[in-house]
């Protein structure tokens, strides 16, 4: 039974991730679709608009057949971190290929790249060098890739997909990596059409029938009677964090200069996103900045991240018949405890997730039944399948 493997936000899940699924489907229509995806923070340090359980159900009944959530500690960081832990879950699930977005959809090119990066001990120094002149970290990578390889990489998910395919080779993984077409700018803020990046249908999320045709059914359906989560319905607790705490730095991403600034400008900023612009600068760049708020709304300490260097389990959100057939098939395999319902778990990885899930879920009335949902909340099984 083969298998692909696909690390996403679902952030929300639209008709781009369908169109990929199907994309995939019709390539490789015996294979299990396997999904490594974001729990409830963004990559980028924001909350993610619907919770995990309600993009799992989505993901699954448009054609995914099994998803595991990639642990808060690695998603809330760089690309690196984020790539180890999404990888690493794809392996452990014995996923044969990776399939991502890709702009440029030159796997030959990407791969040379990344190969490039881990075997030329000058690329570090040059990023640095671009860094000290005023780049931020993208572009200075763009720009040291140039300078080795001749090749120019600078759109986010060719970028994306080079650490991943650093990743596996780094750590000697069996996944073949492959990528399909992106149809959307991923950072566009207009929509498209049916096919809209998902930063745009966050921006129109206010207006639900302007974004009715960029979704699936059941994703419309579930942004109509969810709870929608906004970023700027956390910043009163940020506020309050910032103006009490005194020591700013023992934050993890947090250096002198954000915290100074973070001081400085926290009594006249009037958003979250407001916030972010103030202390914005060539070396900080707005998704840096925005992950080191999140670390001290979480009250995450630059000395217990530390802690969280190794993925230690995998954690079940859902799955089809399909999924569940390749799990008994692959379980005496792999090596990680499976988790698929939590009772009083010891691992301080999981402990970490459980507490941000509480601060994720803080802002709204129904909190704390939203909450129990990580202990109460069975896995999304689509055709009823049994434990």
């Amino acid at each position: 039974m083969s298998s692909i493997g696909i690390i996403a936000e679902y952030n929300p899940f639209h008709n781009g991730h369908l169109y990929q699924i199907q994309k995939i489907k019709e390539k490789y229509p015996e294979a299990t679709i396997i999904v490594a995806m974001s729990g409830n923070f963004t990559q980028r340090g924001e909350p993610m608009i619907i919770d995990k359980w309600e993009r799992t159900k989505s993901a699954i009944e448009n054609g995914v057949d099994l998803v595991v959530e990639i642990p808060y500690a690695f998603v809330t960081q760089s690309a690196d971190y984020f790539s180890y832990a999404g990888i690493t879950l794809l392996e452990a699930l014995k996923v044969d290929k990776l399939i991502f977005g890709s702009e440029s959809n030159n796997i030959a090119d990407i791969t040379e790249i990344a190969k490039a990066e881990l075997e030329q001990e000058d690329f570090d120094k040059l990023v640095k060098i671009y860094s000290k002149f005023g780049y931020n970290y993208p572009t200075a990578l763009s720009l040291a890739l140039k300078d080795l390889t001749g090749k120019t990489i600078s759109t986010p998910n060719d970028i994306l997909g080079i650490t991943y395919i650093k990743t596996i080779l780094q750590n000697h993984y069996k996944i073949t990596p492959l990528t399909i077409q992106r149809t959307n700018n991923y950072n566009e803020k207009e929509l498209t059409g049916e096919i809209s990046s998902a930063t745009s249908i966050r921006e129109n999320i206010a207006d639900l029938d302007k974004i009715k045709t960029t979704v699936p059914n059941n994703t419309y359906k579930i942004l109509k009677t969810k709870t929608i989560h906004k970023k700027e319905d956390y910043f009163n607790f940020l506020k309050y964090k910032i103006i009490t705490e005194k020591n700013l730095e023992k934050y993890h991403l947090v250096d002198q200069d954000l915290a100074i600034k973070l001081k400085k400008e926290i009594m006249t900023a009037t958003t979250y996103d407001n916030l972010i612009q103030k202390v914005k600068s060539k070396h900080q760049t707005y998704s840096k900045i925005s992950r080191a708020l999140l670390h001290i709304l979480c009250n995450d300490t630059k000395e217990e991240m530390k802690n969280y260097q190794k993925i230690t389990y995998i954690r079940l959100l859902g799955f089809n018949e399909k999924g569940r057939q390749y799990l008994n098939k692959h379980k005496k395999e792999i090596t990680y405890p499976i988790i698929s319902k939590i009772s009083q778990e010891k691992d301080k990885l999981l402990e970490l997730e459980l507490n941000t899930t509480k601060i994720y879920q803080l802002p709204y009335k129904n909190s704390e039944q939203e909450y129990k949902k990580e202990y109460n909340q069975h896995l999304y099984r689509k055709e009823n399948v049994n434990d």
